[in-house]
């Protein structure tokens, strides 16, 4: 009897474990389990933060708040140009110091024929620039030209000394212009030379101007004192 009982109950328990299995779902296609959708939230959350990143770091590129401060000086607020010739880069030098300091435009006045060392051998009665000088007509041609000449309201004008006027090449660039209601000033470089009335052909070929007193550099002079000049201009 007991051996028959013991069968009975073993036979319920058996059916019971099967009921159980049965009951039992597999998790259907594209379901998560709360764990792997942790997983997924957190990768999703770190993909959004890497996202945002990348954007802050493009606005930070463009940022349209970032801006390069103005120099300081009497002449801002002016649209100024700095034009230059130099042979040697004495003149290039003091124009360039200009034209930092000032915010100003800068051009070069380059001859279609450049000069060599023996056009400025001024020991030679030969040599190009000797004969240049000497001819008060002389026009060297020059090799490109100021685009929109008119926008500049003042214009410095450099160049080297050459027997104690500006080269002939200054006037061609005079000329070539109408300065009728602008401010020009000529500036200068030399060994020894001193402005004097190197301008004075300049100041012919540009009738309308106002011309302001020049001034003469020597190669190694400093960004200060080219400025205090400037500066000390009175442009408004």
């Amino acid at each position: 009897m007991k051996k028959i009982i013991m069968i009975l109950l073993a036979a319920v328990m058996a059916l019971s474990f099967a009921a159980c299995a049965g009951s039992s779902k597999p998790a259907e296609k594209g379901e998560s389990t709360g764990s792997s959708q942790s997983v997924t939230d957190k990768s999703k959350e770190l993909s959004e933060t890497g996202n945002k990143s990348e954007k802050y770091g493009k606005t930070t590129e463009v940022n349209p708040d970032d801006s390069t401060s103005e120099p300081d000086n009497k002449l801002k607020g002016s649209r100024i140009l700095v034009a230059y010739f130099s042979v040697t880069k004495n003149t290039q030098g003091v124009a360039q110091k200009l034209a930092d300091g000032l915010g100003a435009d800068l051009y070069e006045i380059t001859p279609e024929q450049p000069y060599t060392d023996e056009d400025l051998n001024y020991n030679d009665s030969q040599c190009r620039s000797t004969i240049e000088m000497n001819d008060p007509s002389a026009r060297p041609a020059i090799s490109g030209s100021v685009e929109n000449m008119e926008q500049y309201d003042t214009v410095f004008i450099g160049y080297p000394i050459w027997w104690g006027e500006a080269p002939r090449i200054m006037s061609t660039f005079m000329e070539s212009y109408d300065f009728s209601g602008k401010t020009l000033v000529a500036f200068c470089t030399s060994a020894s030379s001193g402005f004097g009335s190197s301008d004075s052909d300049l100041r012919t070929a540009a009738n309308g101007a106002t011309w302001l007193d020049g001034h003469r550099f020597s190669a190694d002079v400093s960004t200060d004192d080219v400025l205090a000049w400037a500066n000390g201009l009175g442009i408004s």
